[in-house]
């Protein structure tokens, strides 16, 4: 019905939109091109990705801010209830282990890089989508405090061999995997006492307090109160040896450096002296050494198992302490090159390289501590130009100043790297992952293509010559991102915009066009077709990924004609449709078979299907190789005799709509032959796949986000039924707008048939008409996106049957002619069937 179609279009428009509240003012723009010098990377748009990525890793019931189309509720039950110990907080990398170690030094580093350049992140108009994150972050933190210093140090299936880690699927139905697995709903956790990660999270809490005193008094009360709490008990426990399920991913060996972090920040927090105090008597005598050396140590980087440069830096701005200052220069110098004790490798083209795991992860950080050295404690001598130029070289080599001419920052830049170690981007629904990113998947035609793309991530970086190799997923020490790898860069990506300006985008994200169908059926004749029945075997299956989800009412239907057994004397009360073997004999995935069902869509009656309709639909679900599908064999009979009489003839396949889908030639339920489009499947009684014998057809529309959760792309169905009327003036024929009946067991739309413009000549744009279906429907937009999206199988060239054409892209070039498709074409389509426009084109640049 024409009011589904405009929601949906209303949908697909307000997803392209949905940005523009993040976009600067034209005075915030004027304020950012006055910055220190002109740069060839938007900085604000880095910064506004990196939000993105912290958005796609968090964990449990989202909020109404997450912008990310894709994502949806996770680790929570089938009443929707969120059932970690610790709710929300931030996944801590490709998998989907929550570790308060990393969501802690995670916070502390967005908080300090806000705490320093806050008056920047606000001049690019950034500053409450960077609080928002930040404050998910600190509140997931806050809530593993135990008290006593003892926290809630992992959560996830860390045992029975680490679960998380031997099965991939997206956040949205790993519960479900792990429910499947298990057999309960709640996820394992371990409280551990730790002074290292006690501590870190007195940092993040301090800093907290600090950001959020102001504007929210209330929350920043209780992240100070934790802060001590924590400190306090970190400081009684000095040890880190009880890492519980962080065994064999996080070793923490050290606590003073963490214990110096938090007393500094509990110091800048509340200006109590005890805290500075406690730093020079208890933790300065103390502090790290290099091996084999009374120097103290400057040859790690900041990260999450070491703070100690970070307490450094922190110590030497609040005291102005000219040996501590020193140290601090020594640490920069050290990366650079420049110190006797060099950094183990530089490649040619400048990254300064730590070890290969998550290596520009460390030369962003200590970029952040370069930037934040030239600006403070090193302004006015002749080391702030040197740092700050290096800073720059180091978040530069990560947008593509580099060897291999990459972007190792997801999202930005023309060439990326292919494979990435990230579950829920992958889209992956049979735990089959190996292939992810590689040009080829061998014979076996496993998934290579990604669902979606990881805006913002930074990803682990080359090796030590500045080469990134042809690394598959399983790389991980190139191909991870991680919330700690995003934390230092995201801190210096705030300084970076403070010299340079910048602004966010005014349409990120794009909306995403689903790559594939979601569901789908696939069909075999189960053994010969007999002269009185057909039998099939079907799989039902779940590929979905914008976003991964599940369904509870889930049927497909296989539709026959009946002509032949009427006009052989038998009834359609002769027709009998039973079930076979199935793949659930009972409870969730068990198939229910009907029939026969008379069509409504045909006008001569002779049309029934058979209903497949699961009694729940939940067990198809898109976390392995056996979930994903639900395979069940049904026949379709008449009597062999009626009467004493023989029935033969009276059973004929050549006119049945769903074995005309391809039946006769499919081979294998593996193969791609077998996928049936005449056999449509409809989750929560709307088409979800395939077409029905009056054309009523699944359209696919982008995912949608709306009040904390994703709108799936269900997409909606059309007709390609037409009427003809010839006027007096002339003799072409003009297609009119066409209602269909609208059956109870399916929602139908009014598709609008010729463009404003059509006259018939293919030579002349048909505006809208992106297709070339004579009409301009939301099915318009759709190709439109999906040549953008994927230019190699739905654009001009492309591989897909329905691809779109050269006259195509004449026709869908309906915003600013001239320039080509680009997704503002795809926009105005939507807004010319909402009637905010009413004209295409809606620009036009002679």
């Amino acid at each position: 019905m024409i009011i589904k179609k405009i929601t949906a279009a209303a949908s697909a428009l307000a997803m392209s939109m949905g940005m523009l509240s993040y976009a600067p003012t034209a005075g915030q723009q004027d304020a950012a091109s006055t910055a220190k010098a002109a740069s060839s990377y938007n900085y604000a748009e880095a910064l506004q990705k990196s939000m993105f990525f912290y958005e796609v890793q968090q964990s449990g019931k989202l909020p109404e801010w997450n912008q990310v189309p894709w994502r949806a509720d996770s680790m929570v039950d089938e009443d929707g209830k969120e059932t970690d110990v610790v709710p929300g907080g931030w996944f801590d990398a490709g998998d989907h282990f929550k570790f308060c170690l990393t969501n802690a030094y995670s916070a502390s580093m967005l908080g300090w890089g806000y705490i320093e350049y806050e008056d920047a992140v606000k001049k690019a108009g950034l500053d409450d989508l960077y609080r928002k994150n930040l404050q998910w972050g600190l509140d997931y933190v806050m809530g593993c405090d135990k008290g006593g210093g003892s926290v809630v140090g992992t959560i996830g299936d860390f045992t029975g061999g680490s679960t998380d880690h031997n099965i991939w699927c997206s956040a949205e139905v790993y519960l479900r995997k792990h429910h499947l697995n298990n057999g309960d709903w709640e996820r394992p956790y371990d409280v551990i006492k730790n002074a290292s990660v006690a501590g870190l999270s007195a940092a993040a809490l301090a800093e907290g307090y600090i950001i959020f005193k102001d504007s929210d008094p209330d929350k920043a009360a209780q992240y100070l109160k934790h802060a001590k709490d924590l400190f306090e008990g970190a400081d009684k426990i000095r040890a880190c040896k009880d890492i519980g399920g962080m065994s064999g991913m996080y070793k923490t060996e050290s606590w003073i450096d963490d214990c110096m972090f938090a007393a500094l920040w509990l110091y800048k927090a509340t200006g109590d002296k005890t805290y500075l105090d406690k730093v020079e008597k208890d933790y300065i005598p103390n502090f790290p050494l290099e091996e084999q050396s009374t120097a103290r140590k400057y040859t790690w980087g900041l990260c999450w198992d070491d703070t100690s440069q970070g307490a450094a830096f922190l110590y030497a701005q609040i005291t102005k302490d000219q040996e501590w200052i020193d140290h601090c220069a020594r640490h920069l110098k050290y990366w650079m090159g420049e110190d006797e004790k060099k950094l183990q490798s530089i490649t040619p083209k400048g990254l300064s390289w730590l070890f290969q795991w998550g290596c520009l992860r460390h030369a962003t950080t200590t970029a952040f501590l370069a930037k934040l050295g030239s600006d403070t404690i090193f302004k006015g001598t002749a080391n702030e130009s040197k740092f700050d130029k290096w800073g720059d070289s180091q978040m530069n080599y990560c947008f593509g100043d580099n060897e291999m001419g990459l972007s190792y920052v997801l999202g930005m830049g023309e060439k990326s790297p292919t494979a990435i170690h990230h579950r829920t981007t992958s889209g992956v629904h049979d735990d089959h992952w190996n292939d992810l990113g590689q040009k080829s998947s061998g014979t076996e035609g496993w998934q290579t293509e990604y669902a979606h793309t990881l805006y913002g991530a930074l990803i682990g970086g080359p090796d030590s010559k500045g080469n990134y190799g042809d690394y598959k997923v399983a790389d991980y020490q190139y191909t991870e991102v991680a919330i700690d790898y995003n934390a230092g860069y995201t801190a210096c990506l705030c300084a970076m915009i403070d010299d340079y300006g910048g602004a966010p985008l005014a349409d990120f994200p794009p909306a995403e066009m689903p790559k594939w169908a979601e569901w789908e059926v696939a069909a075999v004749v189960n053994g010969t077709a007999g002269t009185t029945y057909t039998e099939i075997k079907a799989w039902a299956m779940n590929h979905t990924a914008w976003p991964a989800r599940v369904a509870k009412d889930v049927e497909y239907r296989y539709f026959f004609d009946v002509s032949e057994v009427i006009d052989a004397g038998l009834s359609v009360d002769d027709i009998k449709v039973e079930g076979k073997s199935q793949q659930y004999e009972s409870g969730q995935g068990h198939a229910t078979v009907t029939g026969p069902h008379k069509y409504e869509g045909d006008p001569t009656g002779n049309t029934y299907y058979a209903s497949i309709k699961f009694d729940d639909g939940r067990a198809i679900q898109p976390t392995g190789q056996s979930e994903h599908r639900d395979e069940v064999q049904f026949r379709i009979s008449i009597p062999d005799a009626v009467d004493g009489k023989s029935t033969a003839g009276a059973w004929d396949t050549s006119n049945d709509w769903s074995y005309l889908g391809g039946l006769a030639k499919a081979t294998d339920l593996k193969k791609a032959d077998s996928l049936n489009e005449h056999m449509p499947m409809y989750v929560d009684g709307v088409i979800a796949w395939g077409e029905e014998p009056d054309g009523t057809k699944f359209v696919a529309k982008p995912c949608t986000k709306g009040n904390g959760s994703s709108t799936p792309a269900t997409g909606t169905t059309t007709t390609t039924t037409s009427v003809t009327t010839t006027t007096s003036s002339s003799t072409s024929s003009t297609t009119t707008a066409t209602t269909t009946k609208k059956d109870p067991d399916k929602t139908t739309v009014t598709t609008t048939k010729g463009g404003p413009d059509y006259e018939g000549d293919n030579t002349k744009p048909d505006w809208g008409d992106a297709n070339c279906d004579k009409g301009v429907d939301l099915a318009d937009a759709v190709i439109i996106m999906q040549a953008l999206a994927n230019p190699n199988k739905y654009g001009t060239s492309g591989t897909d049957d329905h691809h779109i054409t050269e006259q195509g892209t004449i026709n869908g070039d309906v915003f600013e002619n001239g320039s080509g498709i680009t997704s503002a074409d795809a926009l105005t389509i939507q807004k010319y069937l909402l009637h905010t426009i009413q004209v295409l084109p809606e620009s036009y640049k002679k």
